[in-house]
């Protein structure tokens, strides 16, 4: 069973949910360009971040060319079904968002910066799509790690939707929760674009500029 093309802007609630596996996706133990460690565990000089912003193959190649960025990879979150494969996800039966997966060192790049990349890259006001890409995959979304990323994303939303108003954007649809459990997405998603540097890319932002936060952490 899959959802029609409307019903797929709908989260399926846990009982419409397909039943997932309890094995893991397998990936390469190596990021194609950045040549760190796909899986954890990341150096103690790391954290951990993780967004929503449409198809994840260019939002993973924004964060990848980010400086002080350690490694990217892409994957499934914030849905029901354990260890999904790419075909159930599309399929609108898990309520996965299509997620980057971005580990950072904070002394070369604040969350600030990040998040500044995140609503810089896409349009947060589209609810279940990002332009032609429509369905619960593909909402934009934050998922933090700690009490001062949550803060930092919710500082940083007011400010941007101060900033989209001004430009006639409606309001912002970003989710904003803590970060549910990451599963990585097959080994040919990671990293897409840099295997296929012709490959579709459905990145955009508004062209708004998210203002910087006065107090950096």
């Amino acid at each position: 069973m899959f959802f029609t093309s409307e019903k797929k802007l709908q989260m399926p609630t846990p009982d419409q949910a397909l039943p997932g596996r309890d094995a893991k996706m397998l990936v390469s133990a190596r990021h194609f360009v950045l040549d760190a460690p796909l899986e954890g565990p990341f150096p103690e000089d790391t954290h951990k971040a993780m967004f929503g912003l449409g198809c994840f193959w260019g939002a993973e190649r924004k964060f990848w060319q980010t400086e002080g960025v350690y490694t990217t990879a892409v994957g499934y979150a914030a849905g029901h079904t354990p260890n999904p494969t790419y075909e159930e996800v599309c399929s609108g039966l898990t309520g996965h968002n299509e997620v980057v997966l971005v580990v950072y060192r904070p002394a070369e790049v604040t969350y600030d910066e990040i998040l500044k990349a995140f609503w810089e890259s896409h349009d947060p006001t589209q609810g279940m799509r990002q332009g032609n890409d429509r369905g619960t995959q593909y909402r934009s979304g934050i998922y933090y790690y700690d009490d001062a990323q949550h803060q930092l994303a919710t500082d940083s939303l007011r400010r941007y939707q101060r900033a989209l108003g001004d430009a006639g954007y409606d309001r912002i649809s970003t989710e904003i929760m803590a970060a549910p459990p990451f599963y990585y997405a097959e080994d040919y998603h990671q990293q897409y674009l840099a295997k296929n540097p012709g490959g579709y890319c459905g990145l955009g932002g508004t062209g708004v500029g998210c203002p910087a936060n006065v107090v950096q952490t």
